[in-house]
């Protein structure tokens, strides 16, 4: 069992809406509001923003603030991997999920040898890029930079020049080339696609396991049947976006959408995960407690990651 080091990620520019960078300090006072001693109980570290650069306006169109991104990926790389190098496990707060991929890279260049597989639960896929994003919005892509994907066959935008530069030096963070393979990777609870992010599910026949497999199974047997899917790799990464919950509970987030999960099955799901040895790292993005005047969110997502901290703390000794 290894001592969980919490990591804080308070890093916005990926996302569209404003203020999921504010989300760890609201989960840090529900924290007090529901009595636990989560904080106390273990050290963080926290990994310093760039977030001044949202004040200058997005430069490149298709990849909004994407040298700020650039720099955020390499420090969150690098700390992840320092903590795992000094034998913790990162447990990661983060605002927007697009650092999600520092997080993969730091695993990677701590185990470069190791085949990672990465859950993903989310309402959205995160695997557009620069040539197929709607949005140029960041928090949408850091998983077509995890897999070293550019979906030029669904191209509808021409980025150029340093939008180009910045996205090659960002899918080589940590260590050049891909960090995992689209087939290492599941969709728990993605509910809101757009083709081109369709296209390559399909194309490489990404596992899925839809909000309504989750409530004829259970979150228990989901949670199991996502770590058969990845029952060939190595390590396990898991990144949990209060987005995945319905909309009816998840306002304190930039992006809800409808028909989701329900917060008891997020929370079962996450900590049922948390049990398996294979977990290395564990991640929750995207609380904005702009958009929650009561703190609902937050609180909801606190418990999730007790829930999951606590599997995380209860597994048995394996002796390496």
């Amino acid at each position: 069992m290894k001592e969980i080091k919490i990591i804080e990620v308070k890093s916005e520019i990926g996302a569209g809406t404003r203020g999921a960078s504010l989300g760890v300090e609201a989960m840090k006072i529900a924290s007090l509001d529901l009595k636990s001693d989560m904080f106390r109980k273990f050290d963080s570290v926290e990994v310093e923003n760039v977030n001044e650069l949202l004040f200058d306006g997005a430069e490149h169109s298709y990849a909004k603030f994407i040298d700020g991104v650039l720099i955020m990926e390499e420090r969150v790389c690098l700390e992840v991997y320092e903590q795992i190098f000094d034998d913790y496990f990162p447990l990661i707060m983060a605002g927007d999920h697009s650092t999600a991929y520092g997080t993969i890279a730091g695993i990677k260049k701590a185990y470069p040898k190791k085949r990672l597989g990465v859950i993903w639960i989310d309402a959205h896929a995160d695997i557009h890029t620069p040539f197929t994003t709607p949005s140029g919005n960041m928090h949408g892509m850091p998983l077509s930079m995890a897999c070293g994907l550019d979906n030029l066959e669904c191209k509808v935008n021409d980025p150029r020049g340093e939008t180009l530069d910045y996205w090659e030096q960002i899918k080589n963070v940590g260590m050049p080339g891909p960090k995992i393979l689209p087939e290492d990777l599941v969709y728990i609870a993605v509910r809101d696609l757009e083709k081109p992010e369709n296209y390559l599910i399909n194309k490489y026949n990404i596992n899925f396991i839809e909000v309504e497999e989750v409530k004829k199974m259970g979150a228990a047997t989901s949670a199991q049947r996502a770590l058969e899917m990845l029952e060939h790799c190595d390590l396990i990464y898991v990144s949990f976006d209060v987005d995945s919950i319905d909309s009816r509970f998840s306002t304190g987030t930039g992006t809800p959408v409808p028909n989701g999960l329900t917060v008891e099955e997020a929370k079962i799901l996450n900590a049922e995960l948390c049990k398996d040895a294979k977990v290395c790292a564990w991640e929750i993005v995207e609380v904005n407690p702009t958009l929650d005047t009561e703190n609902r969110m937050a609180e909801s997502a606190f418990e999730i990651m007790e829930a999951s901290a606590n599997s995380i703390m209860s597994r048995p000794v394996i002796a390496e």
